[in-house]
This record gives structure tokens, C-alpha cells and sequence, in this order.
């Protein structure tokens, strides 16, 4: 049976709706698309929840009015601004020799448990990395292996709490609900890479207007992201300053002459700043090195970021370039040079019926992305911000996980009496992106019933 999703791209120049049908097979049919400029957003984060939310509902409204359909639950990204990252893991051990579901829940379950996650942060995804079935390392999937013992390495990315309900507001003053929330950056990597960059290890690059994304695949699973707050308005500052000309006209200049190849000697005349009846004359190699070396330092940033990574070397496809930002001519060659050895390409979202051209442009990576991501396009296995386990393979619940069971002791074996001294996690159940929430089993009598009723027989 089909069913239509929304997700919303909040961004720092622009909001992006979709509303897509998704086929039984996965197959996603692009129905309808609403793009306006963000208000109320800067760098990543909500200034002003009341101009976010019409911005939103600017852009939802013009989606719905294509598609023909009223839909008030959305899938959302969110900035990498103010998150924090951290690897966690955990143990478990397999009473009945053979992996499940269940006791997949349970280990990725632990390893959140263990995590050292600060008061003010929420858990947007747990990622596992490694899977160890008795010492046996990098398992591609443990399900119905037979062991004796299962472990996890995960990557946890959290941002903090304010960040995310501020983002969950201005989505509900626009009338929709917030189904799920993910990363900027992961999503636009599901929409740009393959699997053979996802297996061979990938660093996608987002640059945006304000900001950019910087997440790393290898061996096929998440491992590190990373938030730098610049992009492409920040080279129309740089020429609006340079040339002395107002914002919008630096703007024009970025996007008709913008340049990284070897410049003319043309010159451009252009209206001064604050007395825009009178002109100037400029050189297009002054454009030329403005735009350079602002593309140049943000670059060797983001290099810093992948040597700190310490992933670099795992790198076996090289760079993906997604973003409004790579739309520079020359961007790929200046970004070959600085990412020494690493092959770099640039990447637009694909594999989605119907997109239209707004949709097949690179700045549109993270919105598809979004919807890859709801119609099962997520790792093989991942804890939401829900606090629910994704399984790509399977729409089952596993069985509800008991929170006794959860924290292992010091042998990895689990120990109700060691868990009740902590307190109790959520339950969690493995399901997809929309699906309905269902009680699987009724649960028995509480302790306060057993009570009176043993009183009713005693006396």
C-alpha cells in the first residue's frame, strides 16, 4: 500500500518541502514541492520561532497545493550546529545461541545506556559501527548468527535539547507534527552516495549558504560528523566588502562571474555602496581573488576536520561535494589540491521519480535525502530520536526489551539487580518511518493488585 510522507529541509536560505509517495517496493514518486526563503534562521539554529513558522508553512502550503493532499506529520532535518558527538558501546549475551532482533535491541539499547550523554543534550541517532559476535569483529549483520556473545560499537550524535525543541516548534505553530528528526549531513549523504562510496568509505561535504555539513562513511557505517559555520553568503560579504557595493549586487557578481580558473582582465562596473547613482570600475581578477581565498580557507578547514577525524586514511572513494556552494566553477580542482591523495567529486541527489529541476540541483541533496530516509533509506540498523530501532530489512517488532535486562555487568551478563539500581530506559521496538505505534502484548496484573489480591485470600 502506498502512503505519502512530508519532510522539510530547514535551512539557513531556504526551507525545502516535499511530499512524496512511497511504493510497498520503496519506490519513491515526487508529488508535490514547496521551496521558499528561510526567515527566522541563522547559522543552523531558530532566532525567531514565529518567522520560521511561516516560512515553513509558506513552503508546506505550496507542496500540498501541487500534490493535491493534506498530510500533517513530516520528517524534518536539523542543522549540525550545536550537536556533539560520541562513541559508546555495549554487551550482551545470547541465552539462546542465536542473534534476534531482540537481542540486537538489547546490545545497541546497552550501548546508549552507557553512553555519558550531558542533561542538555537529546540523542538524535545511534549508529552502530561494529558489530563483535564472540571476538569476531566487523559484522556486516549479526542477525541469526549463532553465539555465544554479542557486542556493539556505536556512534551517538546528540544536539542539545533546546536546539531541537525550538525546531519542533516552529514545524507545529506551521500546523504539522514532527514524525522524526535528521541530521543535515546524514541526509544528504543517503542522498548522494552510493554503496560502493558508502562500503569503500566517503567523506560528503555539504556546503550550503551559511553553513556546512561534514559527515564520514567507512566500512559502510557512520562514523564522524562535523559542523562548520560558513558558506557561500559569506563570499557575498567578502565582495560586498572588497568592491565596496551593496549585498545584492555582490551577490550578482558571485553568481554571473564567479570564478576559481585563472581570471581576464575585463573590468565591471558597479554601483558604490551607500550611493548606488555612482560607479566604479573593477577588476574581474580582484573578484576572482576574493572568491579564492575565501573558498581556499574554508576548504582548508574542512581538511583540518578530516585529519582530526582520524578517518582519513579509510577515505577509499576520496570526497563528495554536495551543497549550493559547489555550483563554483573550479570548486572540484581547488578542493583536489588541498584534499592531497584523495579523489574528490561532485554529487547531486538521484534515484527519485519525478524530481523537479529545483530538486536535481545539488542544494537539494539534504530535502531528498529526507525522503530516501523515510522510505527506508537509513543505516541497517539505527536508534532514532524517537528512541526507536530502525532495521532497514524488516518491518517486525522485536520483542519489547525488558529495561532489567539492559545494563550488564562487569562479565557482560545481564543482571536485573544491577539494573535496578539505575534508573529504568524507555522501551524500545524496532519499526518503520510512519508506522503506526502498537501494543504487542498485554501486560500482567501490577504489583499493587498481586498484593490485594494475596490480602483477599489470606483473610
Amino acid at each position: 500500500m502506498n502512503r505519502d510522507i512530508l519532510a522539510i529541509d530547514i535551512g539557513s536560505t531556504k526551507i525545502c518541502a516535499i511530499i512524496a509517495q512511497i511504493g510497498e517496493e520503496g519506490s519513491i514518486q515526487i508529488a508535490g514541492t514547496g521551496i521558499v526563503r528561510s526567515q527566522g534562521i541563522k547559522k543552523g539554529s531558530i532566532t525567531n520561532i514565529e518567522l520560521a513558522s511561516r516560512a515553513v508553512k509558506a513552503a508546506i502550503g505550496d507542496a500540498k497545493r501541487m500534490a493535491g493532499t493534506d498530510i500533517r506529520r513530516a520528517i524534518v532535518s536539523i542543522s549540525g550546529a550545536y550537536t556533539k558527538s560520541l562513541n559508546s558501546s555495549g554487551i550482551v549475551n545470547i541465552p539462546n545461541r542465536e542473534i534476534t532482533l531482540k537481542e540486537i535491541n538489547r546490545v545497541m539499547h546497552t550501548s546508549l545506556y552507557n553512553a555519558n550523554i550531558p542533561n542538555e543534550y537529546e540523542v538524535l541517532h545511534t549508529l552502530p559501527y561494529n558489530f563483535i559476535v564472540d571476538d569476531q569483529e566487523f559484522i556486516e549483520d549479526p542477525l541469526g548468527m549463532n553465539a555465544s556473545r554479542l557486542e556493539v560499537e556505536t556512534h551517538i550524535i546528540t544536539t542539545q535539547k533546546s536546539n531541537l525543541n525550538n525546531l519542533k516548534k516552529a514545524v507545529r505553530g506551521a500546523g504539522v507534527e514532527v514524525d522524526s528528526v535528521v541530521l543535515n549531513g546524514y541526509a544528504s549523504a543517503i542522498a548522494v552516495l552510493n554503496e560502493d562510496e558508502k562500503e569503500l568509505g566517503a567523506a560528503v561535504i555539504d556546503l550550503g549558504g551559511n553553513t556546512s555539513d561534514i559527515v564520514i562513511h567507512a566500512g559502510n557505517a557512520l562514523r564522524y560528523n562535523d559542523f562548520l559555520g560558513v558558506g557561500s553568503h559569506h563570499i557575498t560579504s567578502d565582495l560586498s566588502m572588497a568592491l565596496h557595493t551593496p549585498l545584492n549586487i555582490a551577490e550578482k557578481v558571485k553568481i554571473r562571474y564567479g570564478s576559481l580558473l585563472e581570471p581576464g582582465e575585463d573590468l565591471i562596473e558597479l554601483p558604490m555602496i551607500g550611493d548606488e547613482e555612482s560607479t566604479h570600475e573593477v577588476s574581474l581578477s580582484v573578484v576572482h581573488n576574493v572568491i579564492y581565498a575565501r573558498v581556499e580557507e574554508t576548504l582548508l578547514i574542512i581538511a583540518q576536520s578530516l585529519d582530526k577525524s582520524g578517518l582519513k586514511e579509510q577515505l577509499g572513494a576520496g570526497v563528495v561535494l554536495t551543497g549550493g556552494f559547489t555550483k563554483l566553477e573550479g570548486i572540484r580542482e581547488l578542493a583536489a589540491a588541498i584534499f592531497e591523495n584523495l579523489p574528490v567529486r561532485l554529487a547531486k541527489p538521484s534515484g527519485i521519480e519525478g524530481l523537479a529541476d529545483a530538486l536535481k540541483a545539488p542544494e537539494a541533496a539534504t530535502a531528498v535525502g529526507l525522503v530516501k530516509y523515510a522510505a527506508g533509506g537509513y543505516a541497517p540498523y539505527e536508534i532514532d530520536v524517537n528512541r526507536s530501532v530502525k532495521h532497514r530489512e524488516s518491518e517486525q517488532p522485536a520483542e519489547e526489551t525488558d529495561p532489567h535486562e539492559t545494563a550488564p555487568d562487569a562479565a557482560g551478563a545481564e543482571t536485573g539487580a544491577a539494573a535496578e539500581e539505575k534508573e529504568d530506559v524507555p522501551q524500545i521496538r524496532i519499526k518503520k518511518f510512519g508506522e503506526d505505534e502498537k501494543e504487542h502484548e498485554k501486560k500482567g496484573p501490577g504489583f499493587m493488585s498481586k498484593f490485594w489480591s494475596w490480602l483477599t485470600q489470606l483473610f
